[in-house]
């Protein structure tokens, strides 16, 4: 099973994001690191992506919901009728308004109840940015890890108002107080690279998502090296779409120097058993 970590279709409130609002934006981005834009994403094609995702074999696709200011937000009704609509082929990862601790808390129960896999949390692009180690956002943290379920934590590439909001030491000390919550560092934690590589050699619980920033970007090289190396067990496959194509990003990355055992357990097996699939 090949399960791509991070992947927005191009439906519902996707659509009135950023990375489908300023299609010459995000195609330049593409383009930057390497890929030509997907038709399903310049033609926001729902039938197109899951054309590629078939032509590229990629079974399942993790669909984020977030409550996000200038990058736009998803609803986590847009993403369960995602899930719902197409089935066996996308997990949902519900979003949570931080600023209300006990309608987080219900917020994330209800979702793991409706099949929600994960919860989403973007501390720098909340509508009022926070840091991950906000206490505020402290006993929704606690209320994830008693009840078992990961938290994908948004702490790289544009994660807030300025560069501070991807401090990774801010990232340790929520893996250190919450030593059972499994935290997936989507955007791999970049441009933190090493520091981030770092925390995945200290902390069992953090797992990492390079995704687009994978691709031939600053330190992409220490990714690859982690992904063959100590961190085979935690890294996560993801091609951050709409910003990279499902298919030519997933041509790319399995001809990248990995061990077979290790692509095969990034490319899917560390997801399923993150996941209990």
């Amino acid at each position: 099973m090949i399960i791509d970590f991070r992947l927005r279709p191009p439906v519902g409130g996707f659509l009135n994001t950023l990375m489908y609002s300023a299609g010459e934006r995000r195609d330049g981005f593409t383009r930057t690191v390497g890929f030509e834009p997907s038709a399903a994403a310049q033609r926001q094609s729902m039938d197109l992506l899951l054309q590629e995702m078939d032509a590229a074999r990629i079974d399942r696709g993790v669909v984020v919901g977030r409550l996000a200011g200038v990058l736009g937000s998803v609803s986590n009704e847009d993403v369960r009728n995602i899930v719902a609509g197409h089935p066996g082929r996308f997990i949902g990862a519900a979003s949570i308004d931080p600023t209300d601790r006990r309608k987080a808390c219900q917020t994330i129960s209800q979702a793991v109840e409706d099949g929600f896999r994960l919860i989403n949390i973007e501390p720098g692009s909340y509508p009022i940015p926070m840091y991950a180690d906000d206490r505020r956002l402290y006993p929704i943290y606690g209320h994830c890890e008693d009840i078992g379920v990961p938290v994908i934590m948004m702490v790289g590439g544009t994660a807030g108002p300025d560069l501070s909001y991807s401090d990774p030491i801010r990232t340790d000390r929520v893996l250190a107080d919450f030593p059972d919550l499994n935290v997936v560092v989507a955007h791999g934690g970049w441009p933190w690279v090493n520091e981030i590589l770092h925390l995945g050699f200290r902390r069992p619980n953090l797992w990492l998502a390079p995704d687009m920033y994978f691709s031939r970007m600053p330190g992409w090289e220490e990714y690859l090296k982690a992904a063959d190396g100590f961190l085979s067990d935690r890294m996560l496959y993801a091609s951050s779409f709409p910003f990279c194509p499902v298919l030519g990003y997933k041509e790319w990355f399995e001809k990248l120097p990995i061990k077979e055992d290790n692509l095969k357990k990034v490319m899917g097996g560390n997801a399923q058993r993150l996941l209990g699939i």
